[in-house]
């Protein structure tokens, strides 16, 4: 199965203090969609604990070295509401939670609220996953922090089973329900597309082999990330299912020189080598303020170059 490759980058929808406003996430959304990036990911937090160390442990699903970008009162805001609101105000760009922590959100009115995102937008959301690094979240929302992961998998099985039978029913031993209705039915077929984050362990590969259309590195695995998706696709394999097809996320830094403007070439010179390797969606650390003159030409130059060395043709974005 061939993937045409995607170009994405994070949209900031956090603020370490009150920015006075959000009128620029629709700028931003706006130029990224005028300018021809595909995809828009969101990241996701509902409340904070102050224990933001925890971040930087492994062990607890955080990062070796790395730092919460806020305070607990950093002010962020929620995903699929914002995606909502965005894919109103955009015609094209995809918009994806990079990632939701899904188990936070009771399955059906999370299947609901998804599928009433895509039915509006045409089909241009896609879900991320993964469980977290934070206990106190998953406290403050009732739920057990060390039963997240199978939380998180009892989700998307209730999500999938509502999205894709017309007469639903679901029966185990955390939940039973049989003979619901719940339309309409995402446009996207198998309904909304499912991310799973995560390194390669045997948790986070059994989630993905199971509900995944396409696999988001975590730690290690992101950093090599021809080594990672070796593993991945060994892992999947092991679970059962062919790991073709699969779509995968790796970040693509962009370079600048002194004076700030981009270097186009050097910033796209990774991407033959990381297509090789099996990378489908190459995420722009992409730091630019959509009020400068020429933002959003600065924009479709890198769409421009990754449409030519990635060898696809512009047509074919979505």
């Amino acid at each position: 199965m061939s993937t045409v490759p995607k170009l994405s980058t994070t949209l900031i929808t956090f603020s370490a203090d009150d920015p006075g406003g959000w009128e620029h996430l629709v700028e931003r959304a706006q130029a990224a969609d005028r300018a021809g990036l595909d995809r828009l990911a969101l990241p996701d937090h509902v409340a904070f604990g102050e224990n933001l160390e925890a971040y930087s442990d492994p062990k607890a699903g955080g990062l070796a070295g790395g730092r919460q970008p806020t305070g607990p009162d950093g002010h962020w805001l929620e995903p699929l509401s914002t995606i909502a609101h965005l894919t109103a105000v955009t015609e094209r760009v995809r918009f994806i939670t990079g990632i939701l922590i899904a188990a936070l959100r009771r399955p059906v009115v999370l299947a609901k609220t998804l599928a009433t995102i895509d039915v509006l937008s045409g089909g241009r959301v896609d879900l991320g996953v993964g469980v977290g690094w934070q206990r106190e979240e998953y406290e403050a929302a009732g739920l057990d922090y060390d039963d997240r992961g199978a939380q998180l998998n009892h989700t998307l099985e209730v999500c999938q089973t509502l999205w894709t039978q017309r007469v639903a029913e679901h029966c185990s031993d955390r939940l039973q329900f049989s003979r619901i209705h719940q339309m309409p039915k995402p446009t996207q077929d198998g309904g909304v597309p499912i991310w799973v984050s995560g390194t390669v362990n045997p948790a986070s590969m059994r989630r993905l082999a199971r509900f995944g259309r396409g696999w988001i590195p975590w730690g290690a695995d992101a950093a090599d990330i021809a080594c990672g998706i070796a593993g991945m696709r060994a892992a999947v394999s092991a679970e059962g299912r062919d790991p073709e097809g699969i779509e995968v996320v790796s970040n693509l830094g962009v370079v600048t020189r002194d004076d700030g403007s981009f270097d186009v070439d050097a910033t796209m010179s990774a991407v033959p080598r990381l297509i090789e390797a099996g990378v489908t969606d190459f995420r722009l650390g992409l730091r630019l303020r959509t009020d400068a003159p020429d933002a959003e030409q600065r924009i479709r130059e890198l769409v421009e170059a990754f449409d030519s060395v990635s060898g696809r043709d512009s047509a074919t974005r979505r």
